[in-house]
């Protein structure tokens, strides 16, 4: 039978402008340089004759009729062949979960944890992977991700999420601080360390703890671990999820002036993509952070998923 397809290359090519309507992001995505994109476009115009697939302009280029017609008739099938690819490799290497989560995080709660899991379970191995603040969760190099779920955000989708750990607040600073806080308001005279990504957490704890006030934020971080660093130097207190500094707090590195704690309504967030095929190791790290988290801060509302 004489094949009449155009090969995958092309067709990867085409599909990549379609998605992105620019042959430069296109040859981005590809891992190649722009006139790759460009030669594999024209040579798929030129396998399939009756006219050109796209049209350029100064604001990038889009679609002709034809175009959209090869789009329609292609697109599913191309994908469908790169699951397929994806997941007979993944079967060739079953042991490795890619993980993205939030730095702080990892370095305050997931790495002190994660030799008992290695000693557990020896035969698998996670691979941290870079984490993005805007993560749309489409990446193919990640199996699951850490995420925070702030206000009004819902989850795509595509992706399955559920609670992990991080929604209790609590105020803490350096020792040599703590003795001239005697009641909740004096923090008032405080330098407040706040996330810059979350200025209302203050106000969140002072309502919990019955002060009425407007509070007048000291220096801000865009990272909850400068946060906690800063607080054990001495600049301020911090209100900082409780969960991140529980080696702190043994170690007498920071403490607590009040016991007083505040859900800020967010936390932590297990996620993965339930479209992409499931496998053992994946399931197995998900269930043990899930049971390490429980363990030491049982979600509100169970295992439930959240959007």
């Amino acid at each position: 039978m004489k094949i009449r397809s155009p090969s995958l290359v092309e067709l990867h090519a085409f599909l990549a402008v379609c998605r992105h309507g620019s042959f430069r992001r296109a040859a981005d995505e590809l891992c190649v340089t722009q006139a790759a994109v460009s030669r594999a476009v024209q040579r798929l115009e030129e396998h399939l004759p009756g006219g050109r697939l796209f049209e350029r302009n100064s604001a990038g280029v889009s679609l002709t009729a034809r175009g959209e017609q090869l789009r329609k008739l292609t697109e599913r099938h191309v994908l469908a062949l790169e699951l397929a690819a994806e997941t007979l490799g993944r079967a060739s290497m079953p042991q490795l979960v890619r993980l993205s989560v939030i730095p702080t995080l990892s370095i305050q709660w997931l790495m002190p944890r994660l030799p008992e899991f290695n000693r557990r379970n020896p035969e698998v191995h996670v691979e941290l992977r870079q984490f993005k603040h805007d993560e749309d969760f489409t990446r193919d190099d990640v199996d699951l991700w850490v995420e925070v779920k702030r206000p009004n955000r819902r989850w795509p989708e595509q992706v399955q999420a559920r609670y992990l750990l991080g929604r209790e607040l609590v105020p803490v600073c350096a020792p040599a601080l703590s003795p001239q806080f005697h009641r909740p308001g004096d923090f008032l005279a405080a330098s407040l360390l706040h996330h810059t990504n979350f200025p209302d957490n203050w106000a969140l704890w002072f309502a919990q703890a019955g002060v009425a006030c407007k509070p007048q934020l000291g220096p801000g971080f865009d990272l909850t671990m400068h946060l906690i660093v800063a607080a054990k130097a001495g600049i301020g207190v911090a209100v900082v999820p409780r969960s991140l500094v529980q080696k702190e707090l043994q170690a007498g590195e920071l403490v607590m002036p009040f016991d007083i704690s505040v859900s800020c309504g967010r936390g932590y967030y297990l996620c993965w993509n339930q479209d992409a095929p499931s496998f053992a190791a994946r399931d197995k790290f998900a269930a043990w952070l899930a049971e390490q988290a429980d363990a030491e801060n049982p979600p509100e509302g169970g295992a439930s998923s959240a959007r």
